[in-house]
Parts: C-alpha cells; sequence; structure tokens
C-alpha cells in the first residue's frame, strides 16, 4: 500500500511557489489541477534552498516553480532550482484588489505564486546572474554622484547662511575652484567661524573623494560593459551608465524576450493600446523599468544634438506637426530596437585603435583634428579611445590623416 502511494507521488506533476525574504522563503506545492498540497518556511542558505527543491521533489514530477523577487530575495533559490535542472518563471506581486479580496501571508503569497506558475502567467525567464557585477557596479557608481550632489547642496546651503566674510569669499566660486579653494582650508578665528570653516572643509574633502571614487567606478564599469558587449557600448550616445543600465534591465540572457517588442514594453518605450467604441488611439507606457526608459531619454537627447540623421529626423517630424515629446516617445522606440539588436546580436565594430598612432606619427596635436574636423577635441579623443562611436567621423578622420 505505501509502496503504490510512492508510486502516485512519483507520477503526480505538480507545480512550486516561492515567496521570498531576505532571511526566510516560504515554499509551497500544488497539483496539476490546482489543489493545494503543502507548504513549508526554510532559510536563505544553501542548505535552505537544498531542503526546498527536496521538499518540492518530494511531492511528485515538478513542472515549475513561480518566483517572487527573482533578481532580488529569491536570486539566490532561482539560481539553485536551476541549477537543479528545473524550471523558473518570474512572478510579477498580486494585484491589490486580490490581496484585499484573500489578504496577505506566506503561505498566500507562495500558493498565488504556484497558481501563476500553473497558469502560465509566470512563463518569464528570470534574468541570468552574469550581469549581477554590473549592477553591483552601477549601484555604487549611482551611489556616489547621489552622495556627491547631497554635499554639494550642502556647501551651496551653508554658504548662504554663512558669515559676511566667509559668504563673500567663497560664494562667487564656482564648481572645483571652490572645493579646491575649501579643501586645504585651516579653519580660524571665533567660534562661528572656525565651526562653519571646519564643515565645508570636510564637505570638500568628501566631495573631492566622492569625485574621484565615481570616476574609478565608471572606468570600472566601462570595462565591463565593454567586455560583455562591445556592439552596445559602441552605439552613438551610450555611455558607461545608459549601458550598464539597460544591460541590468535585460539582464545577461536577452534572448528570453522573444521580440524588440518585448524589450520595448521592458523599457516602458511601446505605446499601449487605449482604444472604446469609435475611439482607436495609443497612449504612454506608464509601467516597465522607469530608470531604462530614462537611459532611453539619455540617449535620445545626445542623438538630437549630435546626431545629424536623429536631427535630420527631428526636423521632418516638427515639420509634419508633432511636439518635442511626441518626437522623443518615437525615438525611445526605435533606440529600444536598436538596443535589443545589439544585446542580442554580435554587432560588427569598425577598428579604430589605428587612429591615435596614426594622428601621433604625424605629430598633428587633438586640436588641430578636432579644428580641421569642425568637432570638439573631446570628441577625438573619446573616438580615438573607442568611447564614441561614429563610422562616418571615423572614415573622414583617417582618410584626413593618411593624406596629411
Amino acid at each position: 500500500m505505501t509502496s503504490a502511494v510512492a508510486d502516485d507521488t512519483a507520477d503526480q506533476q505538480v507545480f512550486g511557489g516561492v515567496d521570498s525574504h531576505a532571511d526566510t522563503l516560504h515554499i509551497a506545492v500544488i497539483s496539476d489541477n490546482g489543489g493545494y498540497l503543502a507548504d513549508a518556511e526554510v532559510t536563505t542558505t544553501a542548505a535552505g534552498y537544498a531542503a526546498a527543491l527536496a521538499f518540492v521533489n518530494a511531492h511528485g514530477h515538478v513542472i515549475a516553480i513561480g518566483v517572487e523577487g527573482t533578481s532580488s530575495y529569491g536570486a539566490g533559490f532561482t539560481r539553485a532550482a536551476r541549477q537543479a535542472g528545473l524550471r523558473v518563471g518570474e512572478v510579477n506581486r498580486p494585484d491589490r484588489a486580490e490581496r484585499r479580496r484573500i489578504g496577505k501571508s506566506d503561505p498566500i503569497d507562495a500558493y498565488a505564486a504556484a497558481r501563476a506558475a500553473l497558469s502560465g502567467r509566470a512563463s518569464s525567464a528570470p534574468k541570468d546572474a552574469i550581469v549581477a557585477g554590473i549592477r553591483a557596479l552601477h549601484n555604487a557608481a549611482r551611489s556616489a554622484v547621489k552622495a556627491r550632489t547631497a554635499a554639494l547642496n550642502q556647501i551651496g546651503n551653508i554658504l548662504i547662511t554663512a558669515p559676511e566674510a566667509i559668504r563673500a569669499k567663497y560664494g562667487p566660486l564656482k564648481g572645483t575652484e571652490r572645493t579646491d579653494a575649501l579643501a586645504p582650508l585651516r579653519p580660524a578665528g571665533d567660534a562661528v567661524h572656525t565651526a562653519v570653516l571646519t564643515a565645508l572643509k570636510s564637505l570638500a574633502q568628501r566631495l573631492k573623494e566622492l569625485t574621484s571614487e565615481h570616476e574609478d567606478l565608471t572606468k570600472a564599469l566601462d570595462s565591463e560593459v565593454t567586455v560583455h558587449t562591445r556592439g552596445l557600448r559602441a552605439a552613438h550616445g551610450v555611455g558607461p551608465d545608459t549601458a550598464a543600465q539597460l544591460l541590468v534591465t535585460a539582464g545577461g540572457n536577452p534572448e528570453r524576450m522573444r521580440t524588440e517588442a518585448s524589450f520595448a514594453a521592458l523599457c516602458a518605450a511601446a505605446p499601449v493600446p487605449a482604444s472604446s467604441g469609435r475611439t482607436n488611439r495609443h497612449r504612454l507606457s506608464r509601467g516597465g523599468d522607469r530608470a531604462a526608459n530614462a537611459a532611453l531619454y539619455r540617449i535620445a537627447l545626445v542623438r538630437m544634438a549630435s546626431d545629424s540623421r536623429t536631427r535630420e529626423y527631428v526636423a521632418r517630424q516638427t515639420a509634419s506637426g508633432r511636439t518635442k515629446q511626441e518626437i522623443i516617445r518615437l525615438l525611445k522606440r526605435a533606440i529600444a530596437r536598436e538596443i535589443f539588436g545589439c544585446l542580442t546580436t554580435t554587432v560588427a565594430i569598425p577598428d579604430i585603435a589605428d587612429l591615435r598612432p596614426l594622428r601621433q606619427s604625424k605629430n598633428i596635436t587633438l586640436t588641430a583634428a578636432a579644428r580641421h574636423l569642425g568637432v570638439w577635441p573631446a570628441t577625438i579623443s573619446t573616438l580615438e579611445r573607442g568611447m564614441r562611436r561614429d563610422d562616418n567621423l571615423a572614415h573622414t578622420y583617417r582618410d584626413w590623416l593618411q593624406a596629411a
């Protein structure tokens, strides 16, 4: 009798669901007809993940497991499950209406995740962990920028209410000139002057350290992004920060998105149907990854300012009566299509390694080259170092150097 029950359990098809937290995760198992079988709580450790997988496997043949937070609290379990050969799907948080109706608890959320796996709603493959290092560098770099901005604002606020002598001396200074003047201060004077100058000196030194830290992190981030996908980094208007954000959004396995429209929707750059009756229209998507949408926005602005084809496109659309906001939305959709191609295919990048040695062999300065080509010296410098892709400029530059 026991053997027959064990055979029935082995033949049974089951689905799992996981509600993940920082220290624990709750796993639930349901049958292929939606019946609740069992649930349990384990710790977020290697032993806990092994126990969770053994628990769900003990109830039958596992078809799929839905996990809430595959890129956050559920990342460890997701890796363990995929290494065990199980299919894992990303589960979106239940909507508010359903939560108000059935309540909220760890078992309720775990069973909801299992039902999502059963119904097919949890069909999205989780992001690959390959970009975990890029995500860490990107977060650290952004944190340094935020802290630097906070220090800058604090210096400005202190100078507004500082004693007149201090405000008159350091208030008119701007940017690095002000920071360089404040960092080596030796506070002196009465108690108020000493306290204010001490605070300004501390903030200025912090500002210089954060600036240096951000530069180092950006260099490391640029190196990682370039190794991972050189084509994306070489696209016009895509810097280390925007490339990293788009990589983090797509994950290390962008092929999990079936089409470029899926990536556009993920970046909130795809129009959403908003038709009713005789009205046929689309509206702006307010979902998706807003950070990725902001990255597309920055790329669009750069191209509108410096890319000739984009400027011609903007001129045509403006002439047809579109507003700047509408044009930017169209550009973001087109850029999302291009970025998806860079992420999923191998993009051939023209070799530019010969440009700098060729210029130096002719004893031509960056300033002279930039003046001849009608661009800024920084444009030539970033082109030579592979930080900017402009094939037309590179060809023109090379032909001029060879003829010089």
